[in-house]
C-alpha cells in the first residue's frame, strides 16, 4: 500500500508566502491535540521536553492530527539517538531538537534521523508506524525524504555558532528559544532585554544568510509582532496549557470578586 505522507514542515515553509504561526501541544492528550488541529493554526508542536509526553502519547496525537493534515513537529527531550529513533518510528515527519549549541551537536542530530550509511538510525520500520508495519515498499532507502529536522538555539554559545549550525546539510531550519537564551546570558526571565533581542536578531541574520528558515518562540503578542517584522519565517505564539490557564483566569476574573483571590491552596 502507498504511504500517505503529508509534506514535511521543510516543504511547507519553502512554499509559504507569509510567516507560519503555530502552537505547542503540552498536555499529552489526544482531545486537546484534535481541538487545536482544527483551530486553523499553520502548524503544531508536540512537546516532549517540558510536557508529560511519551512515545505512546506522541503516536496517539499524530494519529489524531493526521485527519486534519496540519504540519506537526515533535520536540524530543534531548539530542539522543535512541529517543529520536523511537519518535521517528511513531511516524513523526518533523523533529525539533532542543539545546543545540554547536555544529558537532547539530551533526549528531542529523546522523540520528538518517539510516546508515549516512547516519545511525536503527532500522525497525517493519515493526513501526513510520513504515506502516512493513507495508510500505522502499521506506528505508527513501526515509530521509520524508523527514525534516529543526534545531533550537537557546544558549549564548549557540548564537555564536548559528551560521555554522545552519549551514550543515540536513538541518532544515532553526527555532530560537528566547527564554533559555536569556537565562544563559545571565538574564533569566528577561526575554525582552535589549541584549537578548540583539542576540535573537543575530541568529535571524546568521540563519537566513545560510539559506535556511528561522523561527522563534514568542507567547507575548507584542514580542511576536516585533519578531515577525524582524523576518521570522515561523513563530510559536502559544500553547494549549497557556490558552487554558489564561482563559480560565479570565473567566474567573469576569465573574468572581478580585478580593476573594484564587482558590488554590498554598502548601
Amino acid at each position: 500500500m502507498p504511504l500517505r505522507l503529508d509534506p514535511t514542515f521543510r516543504d511547507v515553509l519553502a512554499g509559504a508566502d507569509r510567516p507560519l504561526i503555530g502552537m505547542w501541544l503540552s498536555t499529552g492528550t489526544t482531545l486537546n491535540a484534535e481541538i487545536c488541529a482544527g483551530s486553523g493554526v499553520d502548524w503544531l508542536l508536540i512537546d516532549m521536553e517540558h510536557g508529560p509526553n511519551t512515545v505512546v502519547t506522541v503516536q496517539q496525537q499524530l494519529q489524531v492530527i493526521a485527519a486534519y493534515r496540519v504540519p506537526t513537529l515533535v520536540r524530543v527531550p534531548a539530542n539522543d539517538a535512541v529517543i529520536i529513533k523511537q519518535v521517528l518510528d511513531t511516524g513523526a515527519q518533523n523533529l525539533l531538537v532542543p539545546m543545540v549549541s554547536s555544529a558537532d551537536e547539530a551533526r549528531a542530530a542529523v546522523s540520528a534521523v538518517r539510516y546508515p550509511p549516512e547516519g545511525v538510525r536503527g532500522v525497525g520500520s517493519g515493526l513501526a508506524r513510520s513504515g506502516r508495519w512493513g507495508r510500505v515498499a522502499g521506506y528505508v532507502p527513501n526515509a530521509s525524504e520524508t523527514v525534516s529536522l529543526f534545531v533550537q538555539i537557546e544558549t549564548a554559545d549557540a548564537v555564536d555558532a548559528a551560521a555554522e549550525i545552519a549551514r550543515i546539510d540536513g538541518i532544515d531550519g532553526v527555532l530560537v528559544g528566547p527564554a533559555d537564551l536569556a537565562a544563559s546570558m545571565g538574564l533569566p526571565g528577561q526575554q525582552s532585554h535589549p541584549d537578548v533581542l540583539a542576540a535573537v536578531h543575530r541568529v535571524f541574520e546568521a540563519v537566513t544568510g545560510a539559506g535556511k528558515k528561522v523561527g522563534v518562540n514568542a507567547f507575548d503578542p507584542a514580542g511576536a509582532d516585533a519578531y515577525l517584522a524582524d523576518g521570522a519565517h515561523f513563530l510559536s505564539a502559544s500553547a494549549d496549557v497557556t490558552i487554558l490557564a489564561r482563559g480560565a483566569e479570565a473567566l474567573a476574573s469576569r465573574f468572581i470578586p478580585a478580593s476573594e483571590g484564587p482558590r488554590a491552596e498554598t502548601y
